[in-house]
């Protein structure tokens, strides 16, 4: 189903990842692991390198990426099927004729139209780039904003930063996290009570002001605010503490 909100979805089954020229099996490997990893199924290569795209099977757990992988002749029909096309560019000493945008915002238009129809996303030869025949069949171009002294990003890692963009949900990141179990009165008390009695055997307690000082390990106890994991790890290390006490040479 279509969300009603489609800035805010990103179905991946539309989205085609297109290596152009792909030439290093690191790469196209690790390509494959970015999609598997962020569950974009759909890798199509433009006339790789075939030894490296064999190469490439060994990628750590993507090996259904690129199983299901398909190989074109040219960009044209790799992208023959596909609403919109947007190819990825460093955009250094080159003169562009097609608007380029920075990669947070094309991630938005993507989302629209992947919403309702196929797009594809065009990544380069690690190289050289897309050439200018690659680019002539997108609509726009997208670019990472890396700095100006070191803008080139390795293939596998600009396909993982593209389509975690593409996934990404500010929303969900604000979302406040489910907090933990918090400790029940009965195990705070015996927290407090194992930690007093180790403060009692150490001599850090004064007989004189034994009184005032346990209010005040109590008090900061309650300020803890332990969680029950948290409560059940003190407890266990204010047991082995205060067997140590009594068994000092063992």
């Amino acid at each position: 189903m279509v969300s009603a909100k489609p800035t805010q979805a990103c179905p991946a089954e539309n989205l085609r990842v297109v290596l152009v020229a792909p030439r290093n099996p690191l790469n196209i490997g690790a390509a494959a692991r970015a999609m598997s990893n962020l569950g974009f199924p759909h890798l199509r290569l433009v006339n790789p390198y075939e030894v490296a795209y064999r190469e490439a099977r060994s990628a750590v757990k993507a090996f259904a990426v690129l199983e299901r992988s398909e190989s074109f002749k040219t960009a044209a029909e790799a992208v023959a099927d596909c609403g919109l096309v947007v190819g990825t560019t460093t955009a250094a000493g080159r003169e562009l004729a097609l608007p380029l945008r920075r990669l947070e915002y094309g991630a938005r238009l993507m989302k629209r139209e992947l919403a309702t129809s196929p797009a594809a996303l065009l990544f380069g030869s690690e190289k050289f780039g897309l050439s200018n025949e690659d680019m002539s069949h997108c609509h726009w171009l997208m670019r990472i904003p890396t700095r100006q002294e070191h803008g080139s990003m390795n293939l596998g890692q600009s396909v993982a930063v593209c389509l975690y963009e593409l996934i990404r949900s500010p929303a969900e990141a604000r979302r406040a996290a489910k907090p933990a179990a918090a400790a029940g009165m009965g195990r705070r008390r015996m927290f407090t009570d194992l930690l007093l009695e180790a403060l009692r055997r150490s001599g850090y307690v004064n007989p004189r002001t034994a009184a005032s000082t346990e209010r005040k390990v109590r008090r900061l106890v309650n300020r803890l605010n332990l969680s029950d994991a948290d409560a059940s790890i003190w407890l266990g290390l204010l047991r082995q503490v205060l067997w140590r006490l009594e068994h000092p040479s063992s």
